[in-house]
């Protein structure tokens, strides 16, 4: 199959996403689930119903661009089970992937499972964009009452949550169902309606009319049609004439287009065209972009809320969609942290400051991540936990420097006390003075070693405190001085130890305040960078929000224009029947005139 794991390439065949286990129940494919979570992009999902054997497979695979692809079967036995699923680069869209969801063949009479049948268009409502609908012949009452499906629709689908007190509306539906195309096959009738030349579109406008009638026959079509109308407020409609012979149709996707008939060939190009420039990428409540990744996990979530004998929820989905989406970008986030700090900092660091700086590096990238592969973290919850593992892990990293540098600066003390000779050596007259000397050296060339890192001075300050108790003993040895020269000697190194632990502990301090003062910059930096890209996000959501409610409205305005043409076109036409039926009238009574007399 063409693709590996983390990089999408382009399919070379279909793959089964859902399919029946051999118990009866819906099922996701891995396999499918695997290419779908390789898939980084926004999706458009175009998906294809209508009876089975009616020939929407080859749809599919024009829109896939190649000639074979979904099975055609060329006998009266469904060939596609389940839905299969077959991802491609968009034609036109570099930046979307083009998914194509070919479903199941409805009424299959070998079947015989209408429940099962409802569940498989229920499927191919809430996962695609757009709903292509194919049937055979014309758009008659029998066409729409096949399409029976779509009055069940709010029983197998809810919008809000069983939290939200108020009910599912038909706009709730509307503005979260896909676009809608009825595909209409071997049309071999002239598009006229009252002698009057028309559009594919306005002919499915017209065939979608409520008619007239109170039987239980004409109530059941009428729902369908008003469910059609108002769930799936942008519809679409595509004519195509028959492709060729009965004999050709058994091998039609072994023939080429200069084979088949020009004008269905014009059509299904037209059909392609269409979907590519039209088709929008998929979203779900929120406006939110639906990526590959996503998709696969929606399909999983509705097959699992089917399969436990519940109805599927938009918002639930939208929120486990959001747990499961931020905690991956919590993991992928702290994962590339904790690469680019190993991969950045090698320790012990010279200075504090050193390790500071690679940390505030390598956590931007990771908050940048995280921004960009979360969403809906409103309360800003997960973000808050990315940033507490990351805290914990340089905490832990600063603890290992600190350790390193310290046991660093041991070793290397111990090495330079080689070249300082025995004690005993300092037990003569004269001897504490040498014994100061190689000790002064000592701390000269220690500090002047590179390399010792952030615990240079606390580990002088202690090997120190350790060498003073060794100055005593030397300096108590040392009798042959003079009375007055012991007193001022010991006055002398007494003051000089003094000096010299007092500037050690001073160093000392000195050098953790400034651990302590860096510690709280980078706090703060963290917090401000944190901030910032915080209000960059919500910026970006308001921005995007905006665009749904204008985007929204807009579709609104223009439906509720549609709906305006259309009442005043039928208000038109129902006055022109009657100016028919009067002048009709007048000439019966003229021809009645003439008899008579």
């Amino acid at each position: 199959m063409g693709y590996r794991q983390g990089q999408f390439l382009a399919m070379e065949k279909p793959v089964c996403l859902i399919t029946n286990t051999s118990g009866g129940e819906l099922q996701v494919n891995q396999e499918a689930l695997d290419i779908l979570r390789s898939i980084g992009q926004p999706v458009v999902v175009v998906s294809i119903v209508g009876l089975y054997r009616t020939g929407k497979s080859y749809l599919m695979n024009r829109l896939a661009g190649k000639q074979t692809g979904f099975p055609l079967g060329s006998t009266i036995q469904s060939e596609t089970k389940g839905i299969w699923m077959w991802c491609v680069p968009h034609p036109r869209r570099d930046d979307q992937t083009l998914v194509l969801l070919d479903t199941e063949g409805l009424g299959d009479v070998e079947k015989g499972d209408q429940t099962h049948d409802t569940w498989i268009f229920c499927l191919a409502v809430l996962l695609s964009s757009t709903l292509v609908y194919n049937s055979m012949g014309t758009i008659n009452n029998n066409s729409v009452m096949s399409l029976h499906y779509v009055t069940e629709l709010t029983e197998h689908i809810k919008v809000k949550s069983n939290n939200e007190k108020a009910e599912d509306t038909s706009y709730d539906y509307a503005r979260l169902f896909p676009t809608f195309v009825w595909a209409v096959r071997d049309f071999t009738l002239e598009l006229e309606i009252d002698g009057k030349a028309v559009t594919a579109d306005e002919y499915l406008e017209d065939s979608l009319m409520i008619k007239n009638g109170s039987s239980k026959a004409v109530a059941l079509s009428n729902e369908a049609r008003e469910c059609i109308q108002n769930y799936f407020p942008d519809r679409k409609c595509f004519e195509f004439d028959p492709p060729g012979s009965k004999e050709k149709l058994q091998s039609l996707d072994q023939l080429r287009d200069s084979e088949l008939d020009p004008q269905f060939v014009k059509q299904t190009s037209d059909f392609c065209s269409y979907i590519f420039g039209f088709s929008k990428e998929k979203t779900i409540k929120g406006g939110i972009t639906v990526t590959g990744s996503l998709l696969g996990n929606l399909a999983v979530m509705y097959v699992d809320a089917i399969r436990s004998g519940s109805v599927p929820c938009l918002e639930n989905a939208v929120a486990a969609l959001s747990k499961i989406e931020n905690s991956t970008a919590v993991e992928e986030s702290f994962a590339l942290y904790r690469r680019l700090l190993g991969e950045r900092v090698k320790l012990p660091t010279e200075t504090q400051e050193e390790l500071s700086s690679v940390h505030a590096g390598c956590l931007e990238e990771a908050l940048q991540l995280f921004m960009k592969r979360s969403f809906k973290d409103e309360d800003q919850k997960y973000q808050a936990t990315l940033m507490e593992r990351v805290k914990q892990v340089y905490e832990g990293k600063c603890a290992e420097n600190a350790e390193m540098s310290r046991n660093h600066c041991a070793a290397l003390l111990l090495q330079l006390e080689n070249d300082m000779g025995p004690k005993e050596s300092y037990m003569t007259p004269g001897g504490y003075q040498r014994f100061d000397a190689v000790l002064n050296n000592l701390v000269n060339t220690y500090r002047s070693t590179p390399a010792r890192g952030v615990k240079a001075e606390e580990a002088l300050q202690d090997y120190l405190a350790e060498k003073n108790q060794l100055g005593k003993i030397i300096l108590t040895a040392d009798r042959n001085l003079s009375e007055q020269q012991r007193r001022l000697e010991e006055q002398r190194v007494q003051a000089e130890r003094e000096s010299k632990r007092a500037a050690a502990e001073a160093a000392a301090r000195e050098q953790q305040r400034a651990l302590e003062r860096i510690r709280m910059d980078e706090m703060e930096r963290a917090r401000r960078e944190n901030e910032r890209q915080l209000m960059e996000k919500m910026e970006r959501d308001r921005i995007a929000a905006q665009r749904v409610i204008d985007q929204k409205l807009r579709e609104e305005r223009e439906r509720l224009e549609a709906e305006c043409r259309r009442q005043e076109e039928q208000r038109i036409a129902e006055i022109q029947r009657l100016q028919n039926m009067i002048s009709q009238n007048r000439r019966r009574s003229s021809r009645g005139d003439c008899v008579l007399s």
